[in-house]
């Protein structure tokens, strides 16, 4: 039984806008470091790929006990966690959490390839928590990211 991926890549360097396109479509850069923590190897490169080639600095981790580990260990750099929800030996939520007690404010985006149904049915995440499905388009991903950042 194998798996599918489905990899949506634009198509040119320039930044996706029809024309006519108010200029708030272009994608806004960024310079921020954001922690990444996905255990499918294929995502996570392709996740870290469209975050560098933006501007950002990516810190990676393979699971949630990595994520931690990888936190305490560049504490005060990191601005950002895009982390999968379902990771092995610590799932995203759990990990955030422990990250939660260093630094209250830390910004988190979730991921996942699960409906945002059975995660909430499940109770792994709180409502209001912000989380995007996967596959996702570069262009969306990087818009969930701004705004998160640029919240105040």
């Amino acid at each position: 039984s194998g798996c599918t991926f489905n990899v949506y890549l634009p198509l040119t360097r320039k930044s996706a806008v029809n024309e006519g396109a108010s200029s708030s479509t272009v994608l806004k850069r960024g310079s921020e470091t954001i922690l990444l923590a996905e255990d499918d190897a294929a995502v996570r490169e392709l996740f870290k790929s469209v975050l560098q080639e933006n501007g950002y600095t990516v810190i990676e981790a393979v699971d949630g006990v990595d994520a931690v580990a990888q936190y305490i260990q560049n504490e005060g750099q990191i601005q950002m966690l895009l982390f999968d929800v379902i990771m092995p030996r610590k799932n995203g939520k759990d990990a955030y959490d422990e990250i939660r007690k260093r630094n209250r404010d830390i910004r988190i985006l979730f991921s996942s390839g699960y409906t945002s149904d059975i995660i909430h049915r499940q109770g792994i995440l709180d409502e209001g928590i912000d989380l995007i499905m996967k596959p996702v388009a570069p262009e969306a991903l990087l818009i969930r990211i701004r705004e998160i950042l640029d919240r105040e």
